[in-house]
């Protein structure tokens, strides 16, 4: 074959490469977002009715809410991650690598198992009630609480990272001409961190503006945000033009954090590039300010996984594994139609179609992104986190509800939807190790006569094998825990782990509350498992948050 052909055969293996990521999200993606604009503005005097929405006093409230939660969450997130960002960007100690991973199992943890777990904290006669004064609104505390548990995982990732790249002559500078510590760092130190800082408060803002499972579980009468509202005014009032209209509200708000988070995130690049030398804490302050960090990430990150456990365990006032032996019946006492047994095997099965196509459709993106150097492309995987679970949820429910496309009963509506969530998280893990092998490597296979399938099957899988695992491991974990998409789209006998514990622990009764709290056991075990193990082939260098 000439040259010609092979630069023929070369551009046709790129578009069939392209062709089946780009469709799949155009119909499982695009479609239904189109659908779900033209479902708020295609009815009569769409536009009136759609301010008239805004208007009311409830969705006001909701607007409300959702904002000034999302802006409290941020700044507890930062204040309390700012003091073990200090520690990790300066020493290396033992037990950092188990905090680092401990962050990222927090980070992906199921939102039903997160809720779950800090109600049980909290509650007045829980391990840590006293936190919260009697008569104190435990919803909203709750809520918080909960957001700072999700997120301290990104501000320690993004800030420690930047921190430990900066050259620390300057502060040095300040203090040999007499500066006070808590100066060097308002003056020199702080300055130099507004990037990371902007960047890391950017996401957590927008991962909590969008919280939909931690509110939905702890919030009390009137704590609703935009997520829940459109739950309630879709599921329970049946109310589908307002659903529409409050997520177009939401994807409008979600692109434009989205946008700045994009915009902040590349002025890191501007850091100082310097090599990270961590060292071992030598003063008696920074021994005591090391061993502290570690006791109190083990605290928070640890507690309220073990209080779940040790709920689970508990029964008929002592202890033993009867919530999980009566997780294979189904004798009447709990609200769902089948055993909770069979929530598990769903999910598990769920899980792995959904991760399948995440990777296949994911990796097939990677490896389009990774051969070209423009941005378009590098936009189309971010897409998904323009919309926010529910909304794609949502938008899935109206699309694939009637005739020709009546998929909405499907089984593979859950793993599609799952998937959807997961597929920024594959190329996220894919797209640097493919970037990062040699173009000399590949142009010699070529010149060799292999053909591009062999070039992929035996060059690059096997170099990006340790990324393709990754992959796995996070689209395992997402598709686990998913709950806002799979809420909607979900038949009611055909459960998933997150969905159960949800109905069970909103229905009262000893068994069923049991039983919730011993799914999110299993819940927890599964997602730990699948993240650490992830954890330990992520190759070197590499961060995701």
């Amino acid at each position: 074959m000439d040259n010609r052909g092979a630069a023929i055969v070369g551009k046709t293996a790129r578009l069939l490469v392209l062709a089946v990521p780009v469709g799949f999200l155009l119909l499982f993606f695009g479609f239904p977002v189109v659908n779900l604009l033209l479902t708020a503005f295609g009815q009569d005097e769409a536009l009136v009715q759609i301010w008239a929405a805004l208007g009311n006093a409830r969705v006001g409230g909701v607007l409300w809410f959702t904002l000034w939660q999302a802006v409290c969450s941020t700044l507890l997130t930062l204040a309390i991650a700012l003091p073990g960002c200090w520690v990790m960007a300066r020493f290396r100690f033992r037990g950092r690598g188990v905090v680092s991973a401990l962050a990222v199992v927090a980070f992906v943890m199921p939102t039903v198992v997160v809720a779950t777990a800090i109600s049980t904290v909290l509650a007045d006669n829980g391990p840590l009630g006293w936190l919260l004064p009697p008569g104190a609104d435990r919803g909203i505390g709750a809520i918080l609480v909960a957001h700072v548990y999700f997120n301290l995982a990104v501000v320690l990732r993004v800030v420690s990272s930047y921190w430990a790249q900066l050259d620390p002559r300057p502060g040095e500078a300040a203090a040999v001409l007499g500066a006070s510590p808590w100066r060097v760092w308002w003056s020199v130190t702080l300055p130099r961190l507004r990037p990371a800082i902007l960047a890391s408060a950017a996401i957590v803002f927008l991962f909590t503006f969008t919280s939909f499972g931690i509110v939905l579980l702890l919030g009390g009468p009137g704590q609703a945000t935009i997520e829940v509202e459109i739950q309630r005014q879709v599921l329970f009032l049946f109310n589908v033009p307002a659903g529409a209209a409050l997520s177009v509200l939401q994807i409008i708000f979600v692109l434009f954090i989205l946008v700045l988070q994009t915009v902040l995130s590349r002025r890191l690049a501007a850091g100082d590039g310097v090599d990270a030398r961590l060292r071992r804490p030598s003063r008696r302050v920074d021994r005591i300010s090391v061993v502290t960090f570690v006791f109190v990430s083990l605290l928070v990150f640890g507690g309220p996984p073990v209080s779940v456990l040790l709920r689970a365990l508990e029964s008929g006032g002592g202890w033993g594994i009867d919530n999980f032996t009566s997780l294979a019946s189904q004798d009447g006492r709990t609200v769902l139609s089948v055993s909770p047994l069979t929530a598990v095997g769903n999910s598990l099965l769920y899980a792995a179609v959904a991760t399948l196509i995440a990777v296949t459709v994911g990796g097939l993106m990677a490896l389009a992104i990774a051969r070209t150097k423009t941005s378009v492309w590098e936009g189309i995987w971010l897409l998904p986190l323009g919309v926010s679970a529910v909304t794609l949820g949502f938008g899935l429910l109206i699309t694939f509800d009637e005739d020709p496309i009546a998929w909405r009963s499907s089984f593979f509506m859950v793993p599609i939807a799952q998937s959807l969530v997961a597929i920024p998280f594959v190329v996220r893990s894919l797209v640097p190790a493919l970037r990062a092998i040699s173009p000399h490597v590949l142009e010699a296979a070529a010149t060799l006569g292999a053909s591009p399938r062999r070039v992929l099957r035996h060059v690059q899988l096997p170099l990006a094998g340790r990324a393709a695992l990754v992959a796995i491991g996070f689209s395992l974990a997402i598709s686990l825990g998913e709950f806002g998409a799979t809420l909607f789209v979900a038949r009611g006998d055909r459960p998933t782990m997150p969905i159960a514990i949800y109905r069970l622990l909103g229905t009262p009764g000893e068994t069923n509350q049991g039983q919730a709290m011993a799914l999110a056991a299993i819940l927890i075990l599964l997602t730990g498992l699948f993240v650490l193990l992830t954890d330990r082939w992520r190759t070197a260098g590499e961060r995701y948050v």
